[in-house]
């Protein structure tokens, strides 16, 4: 599905939920809150998962951005959906435990040595098919934290620019270039020379990272 058309899902955190779930989530009741868990505990795991760099901490954003929703519930008004709310939690939480790592310097000086240590990755290119996935994860996974963060959150969440930028309390330029950046790394560990939108909001690419 195209990032652009991602709204119209019916899945993940655009799942339809029932207002008379949500008005009993608001009071408290502990049957509707498991209930919105169950719909909503793969897609904010996914995310954790893919903004994280470890399952540990993946697990403590989910955890935390259930406990979130539970004490926070009573302040959503239906402006807008709920799973795009509850995904700003989840964004948010996940960007705030990484920045508590207080190692990010040296989180990122890793990165680009990883970057330097992948090789050649051109051999993991099928012309025909595009790139196997496992080059892309390995590619992704080689991003410093907000680059990766970026690049989820645009190709694949199908945020804007504006809406990344507010969750790091940024300007969009700060988006647009981390994305530009993070398209031409990619590139680079993935020895193609296109198929990587730019960094325009018209400008998506597809799959990036699969849904």
């Amino acid at each position: 599905m195209h990032p652009d058309r991602v709204m119209e899902g019916r899945t993940g955190f655009y799942a339809v939920v029932d207002e008379i779930q949500l008005a009993r989530a608001r009071r408290g009741d502990l049957e509707a809150l498991e209930g919105l868990y169950r719909i909503y505990a793969e897609p904010v795991s996914n995310l954790a998962r893919r903004i994280c760099r470890s399952a540990h901490e993946a697990e403590e954003v989910v955890q935390e951005t259930f406990l979130e929703m539970v004490r926070s519930v009573r302040s959503f008004r239906g402006e807008g959906a709920f799973g795009a709310w509850l995904r700003r939690i989840a964004v948010s939480k996940a960007l705030t435990l990484l920045r508590s790592r207080n190692r990010r310097n040296e989180s990122d000086f890793q990165s680009i040595l990883e970057l330097n240590e992948v090789g050649d990755c051109g051999s993991g290119v099928d012309g025909s098919s595009g790139w196997r996935k496992v080059d892309l994860e390995r590619a992704l996974a080689a991003l410093p934290d907000d680059a990766r963060v970026v690049v989820w959150l645009f190709d694949v969440e199908g945020l804007t620019h504006r809406e990344i930028a507010d969750l790091f309390g940024q300007t969009t330029s700060f988006s647009k270039s981390r994305l530009s950046r993070a398209h031409a790394r990619l590139r680079e560990l993935l020895g193609a020379t296109g198929g990587l939108a730019d960094a325009s909001e018209n400008g998506r690419s597809v799959g990036v990272a699969g849904r």
